[in-house]
């Protein structure tokens, strides 16, 4: 399972959410690819992860 979980690790991505779907370990995630948004953020504190999907979904 250990190489499984390797594989899909999107290795350019850091992430701590551990209750988002594609979250695959200590700060890793299986999501092929990432978006970010809204496109009129001025700040990071501003930004979220619109790739995020709840476990339960």
């Amino acid at each position: 399972m250990k190489n499984e979980e390797e594989r899909k690790r999107n290795k350019g991505v850091s992430c701590s959410v551990a209750e988002c779907a594609y979250h695959c370990g200590e700060n890793a995630c299986a999501a092929r690819t990432v978006s970010v948004g809204p496109i009129n953020a001025r700040c990071c504190a501003e930004t979220v992860c619109a790739t995020f999907r709840p476990k339960s979904e």
